[in-house]
C-alpha cells in the first residue's frame, strides 16, 4: 500500500462523517487493516470493502456512492454521478432531490487542504468558500427549519441544540412513604424510637408520600416516510435517555424493536451505531397496528406502570390500512397517564385526517402535535411541563 493511501482513507472518512454517516476511528482502522488484504488496484474491490465497513443502512448507499465517485475518480464523471443520483431520487419521489449532492458538496467544501489526496476537488477555493458560507444558518432560522430540508452542517448544529433540551415531566405521588416534617400520617415506629432518647417528651414523627418522575415510553416510526425525522429524533431520544432514568425507547417499521439498552451509551455515535446494527427494518413499510399490538401484549405491563407518559411518533400511514389500529391505540391510551401523538404531517397548514390509519388513531390520543423542527420539540417540552393531564377528544376531527 502506497504512503498516500492511508491519508486518503482517513480524508475520505472525514468527508463521509461531515456528510452525515456515523464513522468513527474504529471503522477507519478496520478499513486500513482490510485494504492490504484485497487487490488495491481493483476499483470494485476497494469500493465494496469500504462500503461494507462504512455503510450501516441501505439509505446510506447512495450518499456513499456519490462521495466515493467524487473522491476517487476523475472529475469528468462527477456531473454524470450527480444526474444519476437526481434521477434515482426523483423516481422514488423524494421531497428534495438535491439534498444528497448538497451534503456531499458541503463536505468537500470543508476539506482540509493540508492532507494529500489522490484527486483534488474540481471546485475553485472561491467557489468552496461561497458554498460553505451559504450553508450557514442562524440559530433562529434553524429552529424553524424542517428536519428533512437541513444540510449536513445544519443537522450537526441542530443535534447540538437538541442535546440541551430536557423533558420536565411533573413528578407524581407514589405508594411509598418517607419521613417528612409536615406529613399527614404519623410514623408510630419512628415516634417511639425517638422517645427513648427524650424520656417523657414525645415528638410526633410524620410521613408523606414520596414523589417521583413517571416513566417515559417512546414508540418511534422508522419507516421510509419517517426516515429523515427518525434519524434526527434519535439524537433527541439519546439525550433524554441519558438525562433521566426510566426512559424506554422502541422503534417500529414492520416489527417492534426495543433499543433502550443501545441508547444508554454516553457517546451518541456509538449509541446510534448500536441501534443501526440492532434494528433490521429501517426505511421499509409500516405496520402500526401490529407493532402497537406487540407492544401491548409483550411490554405494556413491564414499562407502563406508575403513570407512564407515552410518546407515539409516526405519520399514521399504515400499510395494513388501519386494521386493528383503533383497538390497539385505545388499549395503549388506557395504559398510559398521557398518550401524546407526534406527527410531522401536521406541519402542513391544510392537513386533513384522510388516511384510514390516522382516522383510526385520532379519537384515542390525549394530544396531537407536530414534530418536524426544533421549535416543535421546544413546544413539546413546554407541554410536558404542565401539571394538567386532561385528555382531549379528537372525535370531531376524525369524523
Amino acid at each position: 500500500m502506497t504512503s498516500t493511501i492511508p491519508n486518503n482513507i482517513m480524508h475520505f472518512a472525514r468527508i463521509l462523517r461531515r456528510a452525515g454517516l456515523p464513522i468513527g476511528p474504529g471503522k477507519v482502522i478496520a478499513a486500513l487493516q482490510a485494504l492490504p488484504l484485497i487487490n488495491i488496484t481493483s476499483k470494485d474491490d476497494v469500493y465494496w470493502t469500504l462500503h461494507a465497513l462504512f455503510v450501516n443502512r441501505h439509505a446510506q448507499s447512495e450518499l456513499f456512492k456519490l462521495a466515493f465517485d467524487r473522491f476517487w475518480r476523475s472529475p469528468d464523471h462527477v456531473n454524470d454521478d450527480l444526474s444519476l443520483i437526481d434521477q434515482a431520487q426523483k423516481q422514488r419521489g423524494d421531497h428534495d432531490p438535491q439534498i444528497l449532492p448538497r451534503r456531499i458538496s458541503e463536505a468537500f467544501a470543508e476539506l482540509d487542504s493540508t492532507h494529500p489526496r489522490i484527486i483534488e476537488n474540481e471546485s475553485s477555493p472561491d467557489e468552496n468558500m461561497i458554498e460553505a458560507v451559504a450553508s450557514w444558518s442562524a440559530s433562529e432560522k434553524l429552529r424553524s427549519q424542517d428536519f428533512e430540508t437541513m444540510s449536513a452542517a445544519e443537522m450537526s448544529e441542530a443535534k447540538k441544540l437538541m442535546a440541551a433540551l430536557r423533558l420536565p415531566i411533573p413528578t407524581v405521588c407514589t405508594r411509598r412513604y418517607a419521613a417528612a416534617a409536615k406529613g399527614q400520617r404519623i410514623d408510630l415506629r419512628a415516634t417511639l424510637r425517638s422517645s427513648l432518647a427524650t424520656g417523657d417528651l414525645v415528638y410526633l414523627k410524620r410521613r408523606a408520600p414520596t414523589e417521583r418522575h413517571p416513566p417515559l415510553v417512546v414508540l418511534c416510526d422508522i419507516s421510509g416516510s419517517m426516515a429523515a425525522y427518525a434519524h434526527m429524533l434519535l439524537h433527541f431520544l439519546h439525550s433524554i435517555t441519558n438525562d433521566r432514568n426510566r426512559v424506554h425507547v422502541f422503534l417500529f417499521g414492520t416489527r417492534l424493536t426495543n433499543v433502550t439498552r443501545e441508547l444508554k451509551h454516553r457517546d451518541p455515535d456509538v449509541a446510534l451505531a448500536r441501534v443501526g446494527s440492532t434494528v433490521q427494518d429501517w426505511s421499509g413499510g409500516t405496520r402500526i397496528g401490529e407493532a402497537l399490538g406487540q407492544f401491548n401484549h409483550l411490554w405494556s405491563r413491564r414499562v407502563l406502570g406508575q403513570g407512564a407518559v407515552t410518546l407515539l411518533i409516526t405519520d399514521g400511514l399504515d400499510r395494513d390500512g388501519g386494521a386493528g389500529l383503533a383497538m390497539e391505540t385505545k388499549r395503549l391510551q388506557r395504559s398510559s397517564r398521557r398518550l401524546i401523538w407526534l406527527n410531522p404531517l401536521l406541519r402542513y397548514a391544510g392537513f386533513e385526517p384522510k388516511s384510514a390509519g390516522i382516522r383510526a388513531m385520532l379519537p384515542h390520543v390525549d394530544e396531537f402535535r407536530t414534530v418536524h423542527n426544533l421549535d416543535s420539540l421546544a413546544t413539546l417540552v413546554s407541554a410536558l411541563s404542565k401539571v394538567s393531564s386532561a385528555r382531549r377528544e379528537f372525535a370531531a376531527v376524525a369524523a
